[in-house]
């Protein structure tokens, strides 16, 4: 289920991108922005924008054929948390949190009944983190000059 919420929300997020995209490469190449003078670069701005929306487009179609893919298996005690676990922590002021560990596509935040899921990769310094970890495990990250605590409370 989170990850067909996953997949629909990089194809909006495609949609938007390829949006963009056609928007930038319009301006770009409408004439009215052809330069008339060598301080005229909002042609070339557009361009840029272009480039990059398109570069954006690619990488969310990436992320959408690594979602397609994915096959998370159940959780393993034995290994510990891998991709595809739904993991629940704790910080150290009771605060809990729901992560969806996933090939790709963090900083997206999913329904999952009455909570907030947070899809993370385990490219994210968290992600990475928690690899391994089993319930009960602690787990910390430097974010900046800051170490961020936490227990794994539940690994489904």
């Amino acid at each position: 289920m989170l990850q067909q919420q996953v997949l629909e929300r990089l194809a909006e997020d495609l949609l938007q991108a390829e949006e963009a995209v056609r928007a930038a490469h319009e301006t770009a190449t409408h004439e009215e922005n052809i330069a008339e003078n060598k301080y005229d670069t909002l042609g070339l701005e557009a361009a840029y924008l272009a480039t990059g929306q398109a570069r954006r487009a690619d990488a969310i179609r990436q992320a959408m054929a690594h979602w397609r893919q994915f096959r998370p298996g159940p959780y393993d005690a034995s290994k510990g948390i891998q991709l595809g676990a739904l993991v629940c922590l704790v910080d150290s002021d009771d605060r809990q949190q729901l992560l969806f560990l996933g090939p790709d596509g963090g900083s997206m935040k999913l329904g999952s009944g009455a909570q907030l899921v947070q899809v993370i990769s385990s490219e994210a310094p968290l992600g990475r983190a928690m690899l391994g970890k089993c319930e009960g495990d602690e787990v910390s990250i430097q974010v900046a000059s800051i170490r961020q605590q936490f227990e794994v409370l539940r690994v489904h």
